[in-house]
């Protein structure tokens, strides 16, 4: 990994204290959720903003960085709270086999700015921000489907 992604991942693990502290007062912008999943290895409660994207009829997670301590997480225990402001909901996290990945990356790319895909060029997850480039990374790119607990 170069200098690049570690320097963001500490200026946005900064701004993830701040929205989080933000949800828990209520304000809730964005797709914003606030992911509070059992850490695997404490057993203690950890929190953590991700973006829920709505595509192809459905609620997703994406991992945004290499070696995230929360997709870790929610393999061991896929059973969650997501909270948007003061509303939650406990949910379960399905993880999408990699073909159902590219289909979804691709899908990405097509429906978001392209400044949304340039994060996954940032973050050292894929070489280039086209659909093929993010399909090409499925197997690095963790998703999840949010489905009722």
């Amino acid at each position: 990994m170069t200098r690049q992604p570690e320097r963001l991942r500490r200026s946005v693990n900064r701004l993830n204290r701040l929205v989080t502290l933000l949800q828990k007062r209520g304000i809730a912008f964005s797709d914003m959720h606030i992911l509070t999943v059992v850490g695997r290895r404490t057993g203690e409660l950890r929190e953590v903003p991700v973006s829920v994207l709505r595509l192809a009829g459905g609620r997703y997670v994406f991992q945004a960085y290499p070696k995230s301590a929360w997709v870790a997480n929610v393999r061991a225990a896929p059973t969650v709270t997501l909270a948007r402001g003061r509303r939650s909901s406990v949910v379960r996290m399905v993880e999408l086999p990699v073909e159902e990945r590219r289909s979804l990356l691709r899908d990405h790319v097509a429906n978001s700015p392209a400044k949304l895909d340039e994060w996954f060029v940032k973050t050292g997850l894929v070489e280039e921000a086209t659909p093929d480039g993010l399909a090409a990374a499925a197997e690095r790119i963790a998703i999840f489907r949010v489905e009722p607990a």
